[in-house]
């Protein structure tokens, strides 16, 4: 069993951050955004839940989500536009402070391209440093599925981002941080995972994260002793 202050230090010495988006780093679901702009919010919603509980693949309760949204991209963009995703508080200053301590900081989202790299650009992060699920849409605007070779579109889909960055930047020591089951699954191949409830707590992951935080002030407390 690794103590709290090795997991603080562990946090302290990560050469790399990776956040989750959806709850984590915005306050919203951002597919249950899009349901709501697109009017079907209540069986969007309930599908989230049983998502995030870990009872349903990932990979299939994406299709099953986005066959009963079927966003537009004038639909999208009207979301970013009229409802942007409000950045839970705290998280600003923490990243920026990583970034002052060059620690490179990752978005990974089972969420969407569009949205995310919208968020990152608020933040300062690179939009190479997003790893999310790309919409598909037709010539004329119209949903036409999504981008299944995406790792992040299934079950198990974060932690193979995190091996990838492990091989492709030799990060010696990984953080994931994030609200749900697929943050917490993350964790090997990351060195080190905190839970997140500020927004949204997952009883799944509260139980079982041996770090757990509601709120981003006490991980800049860490980062300034």
């Amino acid at each position: 069993m690794v103590s709290h202050s090795e997991l603080r230090k562990l946090f302290c010495s990560a050469d790399a951050v990776c956040f989750d988006v959806d709850s984590t780093v915005i306050r919203e679901e951002g597919i249950d955004e899009l349901a709501k702009i697109c009017g079907v919010e209540d069986a969007v919603s309930e599908m989230t839940r049983r998502a995030m509980g870990g009872a349903v693949p990932f990979k299939a309760a994406l299709t099953e989500r986005l066959a009963l949204i079927q966003p537009s991209r004038e639909q999208v963009q009207r979301l970013i536009a009229e409802h942007p995703p409000h950045l839970t508080p705290g998280i600003r200053e923490l990243v920026s402070r990583l970034q002052e301590r060059n620690v490179q900081v990752f978005l990974i989202s089972g969420g969407f391209r569009s949205i995310v790299e919208h968020v990152a650009s608020k933040l300062n992060i690179p939009a190479t440093n997003v790893f999310a699920n790309r919409l598909k849409f037709y010539f004329n605007g119209e949903y036409a599925g999504f981008d299944e070779t995406q790792p992040t579109a299934e079950s198990g889909g974060k932690g193979k981002v995190i091996k990838f960055l492990k091989e492709k930047f030799h990060f010696k020591k990984i953080v994931m941080i994030g609200d749900g089951a697929t943050d917490m699954e993350a964790c090997p191949p990351a060195d080190v995972f905190i839970g997140f409830g500020g927004n949204v707590i997952r009883q799944q992951v509260k139980d079982n994260a041996k770090w757990y935080i509601t709120d981003f002030v006490e991980l800049l407390g860490e980062l300034e002793e």
